[in-house]
């Protein structure tokens, strides 16, 4: 039998506003979008890696109450989740072609650790870290 991780999750505020940014600026592609009632089970993959989807899901119920689910969207709009991370041909060249389409960024890129990174966030406050791969 094989195991792993099929699908990890991110708050969004806004599941439109997402797809938005992941499909229309990062150029992920829509795997899942299926409505039950006011849950919408939204999922993302990147192009080059289709066994592995990312998840785009309203803090809402039935998945936890109100008031932790505003709770959920403070934080996550002041950047207090771990980032994710993208990992790159060229960190530069990415850099360029993603402010081109309007993503901003917290970092621009820079040599460290042996490798070049930068550092955007989400429309909902999700940090990335775009590494160069070695």
């Amino acid at each position: 039998m094989t195991q792993g991780v099929g699908v990890v999750g991110l708050y969004v505020r806004d599941q439109d506003e997402a797809v938005d940014f992941y499909v229309g600026k990062l150029g992920f592609k829509i795997h899942t979008d299926a409505k039950n009632g006011d849950y919408r089970w939204l999922t993302v993959q990147h192009p080059d890696q289709p066994s592995f989807q990312l998840g785009l899901f309203k803090p809402q119920p039935p998945t936890m109450d109100a008031t932790t689910a505003q709770a959920v969207e403070e934080v996550v709009a002041k950047g207090a989740m771990p980032p994710l991370v993208l990992v790159v041909d060229d960190c530069r060249a990415a850099y360029g072609a993603l402010a081109a389409k309007g993503v901003e960024f917290t970092q621009e890129p820079m040599d460290r650790y042996g490798a070049v990174d930068a550092s955007f966030r989400d429309p909902s406050g999700n940090g990335w870290k775009m590494i160069q791969g070695r």
